[in-house]
């Protein structure tokens, strides 16, 4: 079953405000469900985001390393997320994915919702020489899981599901500047690093052809066929 997907580009855009889009999406998903509709919609939107760390709902703060007044000297803010998963950070250079699916007709389960987003991460990495995996017991692509003291995360995944539902997703380092991860305990990790595309590669990568690789390889896994708008279309849809 090809499912028909509204795939929106945000670019760079406050945490906060993403956040909140996504909310409403995610219930106006959830009351198309509840209307009995035999096919809601789905969105898929990726974005940029300021320098901001976010906290899930397993997290403990003492993963987050610095003070209110050293994020407001990193240009950096901080919000208490309703996604699975510990702390992590999001910046500049870094392609954040939000799927809000109805999850249904897609997967049969949470679990593999999770591995179709790392499948589609690892498929996307492989044309650039870098091969990502899965690792035992944690979230995420990783490389080089079997050499203790070089793996490190390439790309986190923090869901959150309510009616069969999804929202958060996703954060894939590209461009990342990877000094900001020295302020925080990754995923709640403290002998593993974090890398980025352009760090695997020694050089700058085009985010836009990342772009355009990772929403094919998204459509492959999941079977979607998007439909590009803008945010100004998806704001016209939920204040119907």
């Amino acid at each position: 079953m090809v499912v028909n997907t509204r795939f929106s580009d945000l670019g760079l855009i406050e945490y906060g405000a993403a956040w909140a889009l996504q909310e409403r999406l995610f219930n106006y998903i959830i009351e198309q469900k509840k209307a009995g509709l035999a096919e809601t919609e789905n969105f898929l939107l990726f974005c940029e985001h300021p320098h901001v760390y976010t906290l899930g709902k397993s997290g403990s703060d003492s993963n987050l390393l610095i003070d209110a007044i050293q994020l407001k000297a990193k240009e950096a803010s901080f919000f208490r997320t309703n996604r699975g998963g510990d702390i992590t950070y999001h910046g500049p250079g870094q392609l954040v994915g939000y799927p809000i699916f109805n999850l249904e007709p897609l997967v049969s389960g949470a679990r593999e919702y999770i591995e179709k987003l790392e499948e589609a991460i690892i498929l996307t990495l492989q044309p650039y020489g870098v091969y990502g995996e899965r690792m035992k017991g944690a979230t995420g692509v990783w490389l080089d899981i079997d050499q203790p003291g070089k793996t490190r995360k390439i790309c986190a995944i923090g869901v959150r599901t309510s009616h069969w539902v999804s929202m958060h997703g996703f954060a894939l380092n590209i461009n990342t500047n990877l000094q900001y991860f020295n302020f925080i305990h990754p995923c709640g990790f403290t002998d593993k690093s974090v890398t980025s595309l352009a760090a695997e590669l020694g050089q700058e990568v085009d985010i836009h052809e990342v772009k355009t690789t990772l929403l094919s390889k998204l459509a492959f896994v999941f079977n979607l066929k998007p439909d590009v708008v803008s945010i100004a279309e998806l704001n016209q849809k939920i204040n119907k």
